[in-house]
């Protein structure tokens, strides 16, 4: 089981950016579990969407010490390390396209409400949440953000945007900023068209009153398709919970595996 939710591959990327193990100055203590054992539990409550007390002792770790680490690893940013070693590998591959990003966000209830979470205006006010995220052409998330789910699209343009790390290129130096960047109508602001403007980033956002909705997802598909990838993880098909830190880990793990399934299908297509 943890060979299977940990590959090799992956568990090598994980060693880059996972923190040292504290010593304990007096010695002695309990054996501390391998971070390995640890990473494929925490994949696995981010897969299944179970609590951390479900989880199945084959794992060795129990719930509480597997949700123990994860808060030390959220609060070190493991998470989102790992997705910027993860792009970093893809981007050297010359697997990211540049040429088109889309920019959307997905709302997720929140019943234990928490930090970041906002009423719902058609949901009758209901605490929920908004995951914010940049894809690339084909659909690799590259920048992801959190909110509640009263703050507007347009407001997480500007940080989404500068969120984007430096990502190695096959050839040059690293980049971070997309040719032309896909909106709906949520971002038809002039100050966001000029800011985009100033930074050499043509924009392609929908015109209110201007343009019909048939063909808005001509170029956007593929974040809707991303949507749904992160639907995989059914962890996020709800937002269980009240740190914003951990719901936004989660949702770092989700982006993480689907960039890394891009990373070892191309790697096995190379092989083959």
């Amino acid at each position: 089981m943890v060979e299977r939710l940990v590959p090799d591959e992956l568990w090598e990327l994980f060693q880059r950016v996972v923190p040292e193990v504290p010593a304990r100055p007096q010695g002695g203590g309990r054996r501390r579990y391998g971070d390995r054992e640890v990473l494929a539990a925490i994949i696995f409550v981010a897969t299944t969407g179970c609590t951390w007390r479900q989880l199945p002792p084959s794992f060795g770790p129990s719930g509480p010490t597997a949700h123990r680490r994860f808060s030390e690893w959220s609060k070190a940013r493991v998470w989102a390390k790992l997705h910027r070693v993860v792009l970093d590998d893809l981007g050297a591959r010359g697997e990211l396209d540049w040429t088109r990003c889309a920019i959307d966000s997905v709302n997720m209830r929140a019943p234990k409400r928490g930090a970041l979470t906002g009423p719902n205006p058609v949901d009758r006010g209901k605490k929920w949440s908004k995951i914010h995220l940049i894809t690339d052409r084909t659909g690799l998330p590259l920048s992801i953000g959190i909110s509640g789910a009263n703050t507007h699209d347009s407001q997480a343009l500007i940080p989404l945007v500068k969120g984007i790390s430096p990502i190695r290129s096959r050839r040059g130096r690293r980049r971070r900023r997309p040719e032309k960047l896909h909106g709906d109508k949520g971002y038809d602001y002039a100050h966001l068209r000029r800011w985009l403007r100033g930074r050499g980033i043509t924009h392609r956002i929908a015109r209110k009153g201007v343009e019909t909705s048939h063909r808005l997802g001509r170029h956007r598909w593929v974040i809707e398709r991303t949507m749904a990838w992160l639907a995989g993880c059914r962890r996020l098909h709800r937002r269980y919970e009240r740190k914003a830190d951990h719901f936004l880990a989660f949702t770092s793990i989700a982006c993480t595996l689907i960039c890394y399934r891009r990373l070892t299908r191309r790697c096995a297509a190379s092989v083959s």
